[in-house]
């Protein structure tokens, strides 16, 4: 190998090897919990790591954005988010909480995954009549994805939605519905495509 690959390798070891030390005596300690093993690659973003429990042997890649929001204009919230043992997230993940969002144990998500538990507003006309980011927010109910799930590239799961054990949904799929166990779903909106 040439010196300058071999530089450039030890460069990256280093530098990830920096980043987990930083990770570990900054981050670490303001989760609710969070177990062993637990790799958060550079790049993230975590709000109120006092909501968050993460369990063991948990891996995301770059650029992870992880919300629980408690305060959003005169809106207070209490939040949580719940990820299990064996989770594995590509890069780009994006999870908003004011609810309650559960990822069960060895589920993983590809690159470009937003999950959310609420929206800005209603369709109303109280509400239409505001700019968007003045809107209340509102949680129709919690997001629960169980244990075994495989999330396709460039998934959305929305509120009120809770997708059983060993499902698979399809790349872009928007999952507006909840699913039973055994599934595969795909599309605009997510539709069962059959069953395992």
């Amino acid at each position: 190998m040439p010196l300058n690959k071999k530089i450039s390798k030890i460069r990256k070891i280093i530098l990830s090897k920096w980043m987990m030390l930083l990770f570990n005596l900054f981050d670490k300690p303001l989760f609710k919990s969070i177990g062993v093993k637990t790799n958060i690659a550079k790049n993230y973003s975590i709000l109120n790591h006092q909501y968050i429990s993460i369990g063991n042997n948990f891996t995301s890649l770059e650029r992870l954005r992880m919300e629980a929001i408690n305060k959003y204009h005169s809106q207070i919230f209490t939040p949580q988010i719940i990820i299990g043992n064996n989770v594995i997230f590509n890069t780009d993940v994006h999870i908003g909480c004011i609810d309650k969002i559960v990822i069960g144990d060895n589920v993983l998500l590809a690159s470009r995954i937003f999950i959310s538990d609420h929206s800005h507003g209603e369709i109303s006309v109280e509400h239409i009549v505001l700019a968007p980011t003045q809107r209340p927010l509102i949680s129709k109910g919690p997001v629960v994805i169980e244990d075994n799930v495989w999330v396709g590239e460039g998934v959305c799961i929305m509120p009120n939605v809770t997708i059983g054990k060993n499902c698979i949904i399809g790349a872009n799929a928007v999952v507006t519905k909840s699913f039973p166990a055994n599934s595969v779903i795909a599309g605009i909106p997510a539709k069962l495509i059959k069953s395992l």
